[in-house]
């Protein structure tokens, strides 16, 4: 017998011979179906997936500049410099949209404590583009950085004017109508001065037509619009509609590639910082994140655990955290980090303040 015939069909073999050949045929099959299991192993690690992972991102200083550029910049106040810092966190999101990454960063991020995973469709829009997204994270960081001025302002009693300006079309009951940009100045005669008194004056309207005037391209219109019910019976107007505000003085904001309204909190204390003498921050390091709205009111954001990384690698001692993130928070602490919980600006404002002072951060509400 010679090592290329097979036993079973060598009938006058020498009995004495090794059956060197008779695992051959097996061995074949396994080692092609190893070999295949092999390929199809790194094929699908290689495969796009439908997933989202959020990683920690840069801290950025609110009181210092990026690339030779103040992140915050006032013109028309006086201005004073300070010292420490009041870090906005943020996070990078890799996948989504028309960006695929490999299941194999996928199971990188499960196994990494400091990365999250999330499934594309609890993040974006079904369809939704790569434009798309950054149109929306750039028009999402544009309205937070004119809220945190409104905040700040509001918080150092100095007086601004705001107003409702329509920032898209949500039904066609009024389409050729209102348009966008049109800034709603009164209804049926009254100025509107805030969102609930625009919809009281439509509930008052049983005609379901008001007699709007909006500023449109810096003239004054008259336009006759009409209400159609919402699903919890209440009149509208069928508009998105957002703050349009007007400063007594210019603040500029040097921020590029960085989206979302989570910088709203800590670029209001930046503002804050930069328009009272002295340092609010007593030279030490916070970082934090939170939206926030006109009144001051901070809200919850995406990627806690990831900026809290983001915050301890920059050199952070202490974090701001919305209250209603605080269950995210816990257990995700990095080592050497005080959290802080906060609600509005008043309180992160006045914790800064106290622990610059040299109070005690225990004496301050924690996430727990």
């Amino acid at each position: 017998m010679t090592p290329s015939q097979d036993p079973q069909e060598n009938d006058g073999g020498d009995p004495q011979s090794p059956p060197m050949s008779r695992p051959r045929r097996p061995q074949r099959r396994l080692i092609t179906a190893t070999a295949l299991a092999v390929i199809l192993g790194f094929v699908a690690l290689a495969v796009p997936t439908p997933y989202i992972v959020e990683v920690p991102g840069p801290a950025l200083n609110t009181l210092g500049s990026v690339n030779d550029q103040k992140l915050i910049s006032v013109d028309g106040h006086e201005s004073y410099p300070a010292d420490g810092s009041l870090d906005m966190t943020t996070i990078y999101m890799l996948g989504g949209a028309q960006t695929r990454i490999p299941f194999i960063r996928v199971l990188q991020a499960w196994a990494n404590p400091h990365e999250d995973v999330y499934p594309e469709e609890a993040l974006y829009p079904r369809g939704a583009t790569d434009e798309q997204i950054s149109d929306q994270n750039a028009a999402e960081m544009d309205d937070s950085q004119q809220n945190s001025i409104a905040a700040a302002l509001g918080s150092l009693d100095i007086h601004y004017t705001q107003e409702l300006r329509v920032v898209g079309l949500a039904t066609g009951t009024n389409k050729g109508v209102l348009r966008t940009d049109d800034v709603l100045k009164k209804i049926d005669g009254k100025p509107i001065t805030d969102l609930d008194m625009l919809k009281a004056a439509l509930r008052q309207d049983k005609k379901g037509t008001p007699e709007l005037t909006v500023l449109r391209a810096g003239k004054a219109k008259d336009v006759r619009a009409k209400t159609s019910m919402s699903d919890d019976g209440q009149p509208q107007l069928g508009i998105y509609l957002g703050n349009h505000f007007t400063f007594p003085f210019d603040v500029k904001f040097g921020l590029s590639n960085v989206g979302g309204p989570s910088a709203g909190m800590m670029l209001a204390l930046g503002i804050i910082d930069t328009l009272t003498e002295g340092d609010m921050t007593g030279g030490k390091s916070f970082a934090g994140t939170g939206t926030i709205d006109p009144d001051g009111k901070v809200g919850p954001i995406g990627g806690i655990a990831q900026k809290l990384v983001g915050a301890q690698k920059g050199g952070a001692e202490y974090f701001l955290a919305p209250a209603d993130n605080c269950a995210e928070v816990v257990g995700r602490v990095p080592d050497g980090l005080t959290v802080i919980k906060v609600s509005t600006l008043d309180q992160a404002r006045k914790a800064v303040e106290s622990i610059g002072s040299g109070a005690d951060p225990g004496s301050l509400p924690a996430c727990s």
